[in-house]
């Protein structure tokens, strides 16, 4: 399983990011005390999160041909991840302009530019990386009916699909089958099955909503509330969050996700179960939630096993 490789297809966005101490008002103008440029995207997120959890990572996507193509490019190559399959398109690439405000919440405006133009060359640079590809990681920042297209391929060479509807919006029932996991905040989850997970009843009626649909594995992250897994085997794990004092929450979601898949299918440790797999990523993106930035905030895989251990 070593020479797995976590394939990633998706968004690069070159992230604005900006603070503030409390979010403006509608019409209201109010001072920010930082800004930074800063690469993301939630598909190059989850990329630089599982090349730093330790799995050999390939990418898939498009940028334009603005200033910002070729620094999201070589931002990722600075990971060691295989940016090959990244195409480069007449326009801008995508931009996110991003506010933070004192307790480390956020609100995002996502600008696609490139990210819209994901299609047939990118499937054809997805179909040639599928052979050594130990699981698919997909989101929703590029067309859907190209994230369908990747998935029935994936599915045809064996690979697993891991999908994170994110921004929420609804998934068609026929593609549910394909996934083996469906990773869901509490917003998609509610979005999706209609059923707000406010308590472990509505977990785990949401749950068996979606694995009655043909989904192998639902995760479902609750913030400072923990992450509640499930799958079709009767495996049921609800692990705590760690308590962390948050200072930005832009990429915890695409941290945990990308260290999740790293450790169960990446050959990037020894984590023969969900639950092994979820303390690492629960570890992982409480870290990131202590820093700035997106990408800037994922930690190293060593950082995580120390913190861990220091417990």
């Amino acid at each position: 399983m070593n020479d797995r490789v976590i394939v990633v297809a998706g968004s690069l966005n070159m992230d604005v990011v900006s603070r503030v101490g409390r979010f403006p008002k509608p019409g209201e103008t109010i001072r920010g005390t930082d800004a930074l440029y800063s690469p993301g995207g939630k598909g190059a997120n989850q990329a630089v999160a599982a090349a730093r959890s330790g799995a050999a990572t390939a990418m898939v996507g498009a940028v334009g041909t603005d200033g910002f193509g070729q620094q999201l490019i070589s931002s990722l190559k600075s990971d060691g991840i295989m940016a090959d399959g990244v195409g480069i398109k007449e326009g801008s690439s995508g931009i996110a302009l991003i506010t933070v405000d004192d307790t480390g919440e956020n609100q995002i405006v996502l600008c696609e530019g490139a990210n819209g133009k994901v299609g047939q060359e990118e499937l054809q640079q997805l179909e040639q990386l599928l052979n050594r590809a130990g699981a698919l990681l997909l989101q929703n920042e590029i067309p859907f009916e190209v994230n369908a297209a990747f998935m029935k391929l994936a599915v045809h060479a064996g690979v697993p699909v891991l999908y994170n509807p994110a921004p929420a919006a609804p998934v068609p029932n026929e593609v549910l089958p394909l996934l083996d996991t469906i990773v869901l905040n509490e917003t998609e989850t509610e979005a999706i099955t209609g059923i707000a997970p406010r308590d472990a009843a509505a977990l785990q009626e949401a749950a068996e909503h979606l694995l009655m649909k043909g989904v192998s594995a639902v995760l479902i992250t609750l913030g400072a509330s923990g992450s509640y897994y499930s799958d079709k085997s009767g495996t049921i794990v609800r692990l705590p969050a760690r308590n962390v004092k948050p200072v930005d929450t832009t990429a915890a979601g695409d941290t945990f996700i990308g260290a999740y898949a790293a450790m169960r299918y990446g050959g990037a440790s020894s984590a023969d179960t969900p639950e092994e797999a979820l303390h690492y990523a629960t570890a992982a993106s409480a870290l990131a939630v202590t820093r700035s930035g997106a990408q800037s905030s994922i930690p190293a895989k060593a950082e995580v096993i120390a913190w861990m251990s220091g417990e």
